[in-house]
C-alpha cells in the first residue's frame, strides 16, 4: 500500500463521496476509485458501503481510516522536522475572507487554531466579496481564502461545509416557516449597498426566483444590517449560524422553501505551501466533516 491510497482513503471519509474526494486531491474520480479498489483487494477487506450518493465506511474501514490518519499525522510531523521557526521568526498566516464569515465560521477555525498551534500567528482580512477573496490569494496578500462557492479554476478549492441562508425579521412581521419565496415579493429588506458584488448576487437571486422586494436599507456594514433589523426596518438575508449568534432572540430566523444553500470553500494556491497552511488546512477540513463515529 502506498501513502496516496491513505489520502485518497482520509478524503473519501472527509468529504462522503467518490467524487467530492476526487475534486478537493484534483484527482480523476476513476484513478482515486481504482487505487481504493487496489487498497481494499490488498487488505482482503471491503472498506466502504453504498448509502444513496454517499459513501459510508464499513467498521473495517472506519479502523483502517484511523490508521491512516495516524500515519499521514506521523508523515507531516515528519516533513516538518527542521522548518519549524521560533515564535519570533515565525511567518503571520494570513487568511483572507467575506465580512459574513469572518465573524462564524472563519472565526471558530482561527481560535481553534490559536488554541492548537501557539506558536503560530495568524490574522485575518475581510473582503466584500468572494471575487475579492480569490485575488487576494492569487495576489500572495493571503495564503488561504475562505468563501462561499464556486471557487475558481485556477486555484486549489476545498469543500468545507454546506449551510444554509435563512430569512431574518423583526418579531412583527408575519410570515409562515419556512417562508415561500413568493412571500419575499413587496418585502421589506436589509441589503448590501447598490453597485457591490453582494447586492449583484442578490438581485440574481431574487431574478431567478421571480421576487422583487422592498429595499428599506442597503449598506455593506454587517453592524448597519443587524440594527435594521433590529429597528424594525426591514428583513435580512443571512447564514443560520451566524444569524442565532447575533440576534439570539431579538429576531425571527426562518427557513425559506426551497431552501437556500450555500457550499464554503476554502482555496489557495497549487504548490508547496509552508507549514502554517498546511496545518489550517488540515484543522478546518477537519472541523468541517468531523472524525468517522466508528470503533
Amino acid at each position: 500500500m502506498t501513502l496516496q491510497q491513505l489520502r485518497y482513503l482520509v478524503a473519501v471519509a472527509n468529504f462522503g463521496t467518490m467524487t467530492a474526494a476526487a475534486e478537493a486531491l484534483y484527482v480523476a474520480q476513476s484513478a482515486l476509485s481504482r487505487a481504493l479498489k487496489a487498497l481494499e483487494h490488498e487488505l482482503g477487506a471491503e472498506l466502504f458501503v453504498r448509502e444513496g450518493r454517499s459513501v459510508g465506511l464499513t467498521a473495517e474501514g472506519g479502523r483502517v481510516v484511523r490508521l491512516a490518519r495516524n500515519v499521514l499525522d506521523t508523515v507531516t510531523a515528519i516533513e516538518d522536522i527542521g522548518r519549524v521557526a521560533t515564535p519570533v521568526s515565525e511567518r503571520t498566516l494570513t487568511v483572507a475572507t467575506t465580512s459574513s464569515l469572518a465573524i462564524g465560521r472563519v472565526a471558530r477555525l482561527v481560535a481553534a487554531f490559536a488554541g492548537e498551534h501557539p506558536e503560530a500567528p495568524i490574522e485575518v482580512i475581510r473582503h466584500g466579496g468572494r471575487e475579492a477573496v480569490f485575488a487576494a490569494v492569487r495576489a500572495d496578500t493571503a495564503a488561504i481564502g475562505v468563501a462561499d462557492a464556486p471557487g475558481p479554476g485556477d486555484l486549489r478549492t476545498y469543500r468545507l461545509a454546506e449551510v444554509e441562508a435563512v430569512l431574518i425579521s423583526p418579531p412583527d412581521v408575519r410570515l409562515p416557516d419556512p417562508v415561500p419565496w413568493a412571500a419575499l415579493d413587496g418585502l421589506r429588506m436589509v441589503l448590501p449597498a447598490r453597485g457591490s458584488e453582494r447586492r449583484s448576487q442578490f438581485e440574481a437571486l431574487f431574478a431567478e426566483m421571480g421576487v422583487r422586494p422592498i429595499t428599506a436599507l442597503e449598506h455593506d456594514d454587517r453592524v448597519n444590517w443587524v440594527a435594521g433589523v433590529l429597528n424594525g426596518e426591514g428583513s435580512l438575508i443571512w447564514y443560520r449560524d451566524v444569524a442565532e449568534d447575533v440576534f439570539g432572540d431579538s429576531a425571527v430566523v426562518r427557513s425559506l422553501d426551497p431552501p437556500l444553500r450555500r457550499a464554503i470553500t476554502l482555496v489557495s494556491k497549487a504548490g508547496p505551501r509552508d507549514r502554517s497552511s498546511r496545518l489550517f488546512i488540515d484543522l478546518a477540513r477537519r472541523e468541517g466533516y468531523g472524525e468517522p463515529d466508528s470503533d
